[in-house]
């Protein structure tokens, strides 16, 4: 019988593992990167977190610790929850745009055309262009003696305050911001129709389904991965949003198209308030992880079906 004091120790222990030549070889490899990512993502966000529970200035002698009181100054501002609303506003008008027009171009670029590269091409060109260059130019097109309401005065339509009316200066902001995430989300929209088999088109067109049922029920559930994604980092796109109202607006008129980024632009570095807008900015970071949660969920749920 076998001494227990000859017994082997198993090699395949948890130590041994740590110690293992190609572990330590992936930490050292990734130690950089993880380092980075310390330094200038989850510090950032530690910090940012700890400000929204203090007052005053950046400087430690003047930072006081009040707890959630800027919380609770968040939720009783009048102001915070009409920027909340602007934000929302924002976020719906221009997210549901830029998931239907994308799409119906990716379906008919898709087919063969003339000149699709091309536009392929002329589409995705707004993706890359500078947010501050494109609010530029549409605010020239949108002052009240712009070159839209010349060609309203051309149909004998009396002019639009665009940028100085509380109705319509959101829509133009609304208009930049479509016109930006188009290209993008159209060639996302691209890369999944092209992951869908040709053999489920045939078998459907074989059943008698027409070009809309082929649409509604082969193309739709296999885009549905791409759908979850491309809303996802609409939304985070339109959460973010700060050039154009920089650009545009400045906010206005009358705080009607004031975003939550702008605000928290405007309570930290214009107002000095560095504790409040670190816990709007904490709220705007649990909707973006939120919604970032929502997409790996509804991924991993698509992704179901095909495992089993």
């Amino acid at each position: 019988m076998r001494s227990p004091l000859n017994a082997k120790i198993p090699s395949d222990s948890r130590f041994s593992r740590l110690l293992d030549r190609d572990t330590v070889a992936a930490w050292v490899f990734l130690a950089p990167a993880l380092i980075l990512l310390g330094i200038f993502v989850l510090y950032p966000i530690a910090y940012l977190f700890f400000l929204s529970f203090t007052t005053d200035s950046f400087t430690r002698a003047g930072m006081r610790w009040i707890g959630l009181r800027n919380y609770w100054r968040l939720l009783l501002s009048p102001d915070f929850w009409q920027v909340l609303g602007n934000t929302v506003y924002f976020t719906i008008a221009t997210v549901i745009p830029s998931l239907v027009l994308p799409l119906g171009l990716a379906v008919l670029l898709n087919q063969s055309i003339a000149l699709r590269g091309l536009l392929r091409a002329a589409y995705f060109i707004p993706s890359i262009t500078s947010l501050v260059a494109v609010g530029l130019g549409f605010r020239w097109l949108f002052q009240t003696d712009g070159i839209v309401n010349d060609g309203l005065a051309a149909l004998n339509i009396p002019a639009v305050p665009w940028l100085q009316d509380t109705f319509w200066a959101m829509p133009v902001l609304i208009l930049l911001s479509i016109w930006k995430q188009i290209g993008f989300n159209m060639v996302v929209f691209l890369a999944g129709l092209q992951t869908i088999p040709i053999s489920r088109y045939e078998a459907a067109e074989l059943d008698g389904a027409n070009a809309w049922q082929q649409f509604r029920y082969v193309t739709l559930p296999g885009l549905r991965p791409t759908i979850v994604f491309v809303t996802v980092t609409t939304a985070i796109f339109t959460l973010r949003s700060f050039e154009q109202v920089y650009v545009i607006t400045g906010g206005g008129p009358m705080n009607s198209t004031n975003l939550l980024v702008y605000f928290i632009y405007d309570q930290a570095f214009a107002q000095f308030d560095f504790g409040y807008a670190a816990a709007a900015a904490t709220i705007l970071l649990i909707v973006a992880l939120l919604l970032v949660y929502w997409q790996l969920r509804s991924l991993h749920e698509a992704e179901r079906p095909n495992e089993e």
